[in-house]
């Protein structure tokens, strides 16, 4: 039959095969080959449009850096005229101020405080305020009829200004030498002077006509006014007189001209030599090299003065900026232009010879392109084949691993269903013993099988941890269970410890969190030789609060004393907050949060981790190196499994390892805290410890302080009182104080490590006792508590020598509730050991008793193994071969009250069988909720339901949801074991007496 059905599935995957070629046989490849001509096209057209693109972009930065030449020559032009106008302003307002000082202290003061050294001194200190002026002259207002006194006073005649050829002036100009000024109505002498133009003393202003003209303005306005620009006398430079009429003190507010004209006492003017004062003004700037500037007087625009000007020709246009020298009639202006031809314009020419480079460069690469494009599409199609091939492929993989899950454990669950039959029958103790290898054996090949399924289903994505509440410590002391006889067998500690305040009930996947520790522990117990293997459990905000440890366990761990480490077997360890202090759980808060977040560290002093090979440790099939595997054997892949489960409950694994020290593994876990439910909690740990040793007292006798503590803790989960004894002394002390009281005070029992203060020294710790008894300081024998040794492993002299020391029994670490508790009953006399040892089995009894069970499987050793493990607990067990007959059995009204159904059956599997079952009830309880028929008719039942549990040997998860949604109401895997029965029938049948239907 097994063989059969390998064959049957063997063939639905050769079917699933076929059909996928056939896809692959109905895929057209599309021929592009048509499409060379349209592309090259396309290719001609994009290299002229780039050859365009690099023309447009030439002439558009090269318009871009004309725009900028004129812009700064703009700004420069401006700049210059701007400094020209601004500093004539300042030289105007200081002109300004010396007339109206003249007319203060000459005119205003009789005698005047003013002549001409007093002039030609103040003048000159302040010639600074007046940087653009070439000198200041003042010239008094005199009539025709006081020139003779005038001269008389004065000593000197009027001199006219200009000679009569009206020629240049030459450098050895006098005034002695000048003609007296003609006769005329109004003259205007120069009486005082600046030092610099001291030469011009005793000229009449009114003989020259510009200086005439700027006098008769000057006074009729009352503002300064500039003449046109002509040569100066004695520097023959071009230049302009600044004239200010000088008023006297009789002057009324808002004159008209003709008060003005009136009130005239004087003229003050100043000279501005403009070429050396622009030059002067070009002098100040760096740039001053770079362009060419002339000023002009244009008031009139039709005849334009020069003023000032190089002989440079100059290149490019013409900027011209107005200058603005305070008299409204005149008008003058800057005309800039650069000094040399403009350079090429290299960024425009280098930029779009480097776009046209690079349009023909791309065009010749996508023209090459196009000469192997034909080969790139086939190469192509030839990919996007094999990409639908792997795909498919994928798809066979995960049917096959559903398939090789279901077909693997099918007969592993004979094999082991036959062998749990054949164990509970009558055998002798060499039987028992093969018996048990073998089941042993084939559990060892389940695990293995389960492991590489889960690292096929973590590669897939399709791994998912349920939610169910759980307790930590159960799940801890079931792991202990299965490595308790590999750790006697090599001498090593092994112990766990859970704080207190971890909650009792947690809502996670127990079976994927002990899997990880099952892994961790694993690994330590395969690669410790001697030493120890520590398991602690704490919550991370506990941990955080280093300040606050109230845990003796983490505190001792730390903390060496001298050669001997106050460790749990006193060998150096690694430190193992290395091995979490990057988690983000402690570098970020997380108080906030409702959720329980787990810190789970498994320490060992094993050989350690090379440091090479460190970084690959959680690599899949990797080991440290290449004689790992040969020298302790295992696949490898229980790290990677176990990282990706610490992912997926929102964790972080780390690890800090020594070579010949040892490692330390430490996870988190993100957990949800639940509520005590008795019926949740049995469904998933059906034999919970019940304490019978309230109110007893303890004492545990070990100079290893770590390790008491961690006995004490365990016995304080019994509900046992306990005090710690680091030495023989104190607990001698406290052994005879205790023997001498009785109630509360009274010792029921003494715990004492074999190797309390040394090897082997806890089997001499009775003998101490004797001594004392001997010497008569304790009381009779009876009063005595009892005492046992705590070993992690016994030769055969030391269990002989055990009785006679003393010693009622001995507990055999690893140390757990259960065996402790099993220890103390048999030691005590507390309750019954062969009610405990079977109570699991009379709760299923009790369960499944007088129930009718229906087992459908189309493999007929399945069928005998399912039948054979409930009639085991007193069920009636009927059997159907296909869904077809269970759909016939199960048609109401029926006797049965479960149903277990296999999942894979030819003809018509569990899913449709199920499917249609939930129709016919439907049918069935609609017809009795309308009227239509009575509950009589169908066995006097209101509403039909029968629980129908899926046997499934496929564990992926699409699998159980597949059967939640067909209307299966849970599922048991293959193999089965009596605890998956119990779990899957309790939530069922716990009320003991259940409707079969309901």
């Amino acid at each position: 039959m097994v063989v059969c059905c390998k064959g049957s599935a063997l063939s639905r995957l050769w079917k699933s095969k076929d059909q996928q070629v056939q896809q692959l046989k109905h895929y057209q490849p599309q021929n592009s080959k048509g499409g060379g001509n349209w592309r090259k096209k396309f290719l001609f057209l994009g290299i002229l449009l780039g050859v365009l693109v690099s023309i447009w972009i030439f002439l558009s930065m090269n318009a871009n850096i004309i725009a900028r030449r004129k812009e700064t020559l703009a700004n420069m032009c401006d700049e210059r005229a701007r400094m020209l106008q601004d500093q004539f302003n300042v030289s105007m307002n200081h002109v300004h101020a010396l007339a109206i000082l003249v007319s203060t202290f000459h005119h205003g003061k009789n005698p005047s405080a003013i002549d001409q050294k007093t002039f030609a001194e103040y003048t000159a200190r302040t010639a600074f305020e007046r940087p653009l002026t070439n000198g200041v002259a003042y010239a008094l207002k005199v009539l025709h009829s006081q020139r003779e006194e005038f001269e008389r006073q004065h000593g000197w005649k009027i001199k006219k200004m200009e000679t009569e050829d009206q020629s240049p002036v030459q450098d050895d100009y006098t005034p002695e030498k000048l003609d007296p000024s003609p006769d005329q109505d109004e003259y205007a002498p120069v009486i005082f002077s600046q030092e610099t133009v001291s030469h011009i003393v005793s000229i009449d202003m009114m003989s020259g006509k510009e200086d005439r003209d700027n006098i008769l303005r000057a006074r009729a306005s009352g503002k300064g006014v500039l003449t046109s620009p002509f040569n100066l006398l004695k520097s023959n430079h071009l230049g302009v007189v600044l004239t200010f009429a000088v008023y006297n003190a009789d002057l009324p507010p808002n004159p008209t001209p003709e008060e003005r004209i009136e009130a005239t006492v004087g003229y003050l003017g100043a000279s501005f030599d403009v070429p050396s004062l622009v030059e002067k003004l070009l002098h100040q700037l760096a740039s001053k090299q770079t362009i060419v500037v002339n000023v002009y007087d244009t008031t009139n625009s039709s005849a334009p003065i020069k003023m000032y000007g190089l002989d440079v020709r100059g290149a490019g246009e013409i900027h011209i900026s107005n200058v603005d020298f305070g008299d409204p009639l005149r008008k003058h202006e800057m005309h800039c232009r650069f000094k040399h031809e403009p350079p090429l314009p290299w960024s425009a020419i280098t930029t779009s010879l480097g776009v046209a480079v690079i349009v023909l460069l791309v065009g010749h690469i996508f023209y090459a392109a196009l000469n192997r494009i034909e080969k790139v599409e086939d190469d192509f199609r030839e990919m996007r084949e094999l990409k639908v091939r792997a795909e498919a492929a994928d798809v066979a993989k995960s049917q096959f691993l559903a398939t090789v899950s279901h077909e693997i454990r099918t007969p592993m669950n004979g094999v082991l269903g036959m062998l749990q039959m054949l164990m509970d029958t009558e055998l002798d103790a060499t039987q028992q013993d093969f018996a048990m290898t073998a089941q042993a054996s084939g559990k060892a090949l389940i695990a293995l099988i389960n492991e590489v399924l889960d690292q096929a289903k973590i590669e897939s994505g399709r791994l998912e941890l349920e939610a169910v509440p759980f307790d930590v410590r159960d799940v801890l002391d079931n792991v202990l269970s299965l490595f308790s006889d590999k750790s006697q067998g090599k001498g090593i500690e092994l112990a766990v410890y859970v704080s207190d305040r971890v909650p009792e009930v947690l809502i996670g996947d127990p079976g994927r969190f002990r899997q990880i520790i099952t892994n961790l522990v694993g690994n330590s117990v395969k690669f410790t030789e001697e030493g120890h293997i520590f398991v602690s459990v704490h919550l991370v905000e506990e941990v955080k609060s280093s300040c606050d440890f109230s845990n003796q366990v983490i505190r001792d761990s730390e903390d060496g004393i001298g050669m001997s480490y106050n460790t749990l077997s006193g060998f150096h360890i690694v430190d193992r907050w290395k091995s979490w202090e990057n988690f983000r759980m402690f570098k970020f808060s997380t108080e906030a949060s409702d959720a329980i977040n787990l810190l789970v560290t498994v320490e060992d002093t094993g050989v350690g981790i090379p440091q090479d090979a460190q970084s690959r440790i959680f690599t899949p099939f990797m080991q440290a190196d290449s004689s790992t595997s040969r020298t302790y054997g295992g696949t490898g892949i229980g790290l990677s499994i176990s990282k990706c489960l610490v992912d997926l409950m929102g964790g972080e694994i780390g690890f800090v390892s020594k070579p010949g020290i040892g490692s330390t593994f430490s996870f988190t876990a993100v957990f949800q805290e639940g509520r005590k439910n008795l019926g949740d909690m049995r469904r998933h740990h059906p034999d919970p410890p019940v304490s019978d040793f309230q109110g007893m007292r303890g004492l545990v006798v070990d100079g290893r302080c770590m390790r008491a503590e961690i006995t004490k803790h365990h016995l304080q989960r019994l509900g046992i009182h306990v005090d710690i004894s680091l030495n023989s002394k104190s607990a001698l002390s406290g052994i005879l104080e205790a023997c001498n009281l009785s109630g509360a005070g009274h010792l029921d029992m003494v715990l004492v490590d074999k190797e309390a203060w040394g090897e082997g020294s806890g089997l001499a710790f009775p003998r101490l006792l004797a001594e004392f008894r001997q010497n008569g300081l304790m009381k009779p024998q009876e009063n005595l508590p009892k005492m046992f040794l705590l070993a992690t492993s016994l030769s055969p002299t030391e269990v002989d020598d055990l009785k006679s020391a003393g010693y009622t029994d001995t507990m055999m670490k690893p140390l757990r509730p259960s065996m402790i508790a099993a220890c103390l009953r048999k030691a005590l006399g507390v309750g019954s050991k062969r009610q405990r040892e079977k109570g699991q089995a009379m709760a299923l009894r009790s369960l499944l008793s007088g129930k009718q069970i229906l087992v459908v499987d189309d493999n007929a050793v399945n069928r005998k193994v399912a039948a054979g493990a409930l009639k085991k607990y007193g069920a009636e067990v009927t059997c159907a071969d296909s869904g077809k007959a269970a759909i016939q059995m199960l048609q109401p009204p029926h006797k049965f009250d479960a149903c277990f159904m296999d999942i894979q059956m030819p003809e018509m599997d569990g899913f449709e069988a199920t499917r249609q079952i939930r129709s016919m009830e439907t049918k069935v309880n609609e017809l009795i909720k309308s009227g239509e028929a009575s509950s009589e008719m169908y066995g006097n039942v209101a509403h039909w339901h029968i629980p129908i549990l899926a046997m499934t040997a496929d564990v992926i998860q699409a699998t159980y949801e597949e059967c939640i949604r067909c209307g299966m109401d849970d599922y048991v895997s293959k193999p089965f074991e009596e605890e998956q029965i119990y779990s899957a029938v309790a939530h069922f049948f716990e009320s003991g007496t259940v409707d079969s239907v309901s």
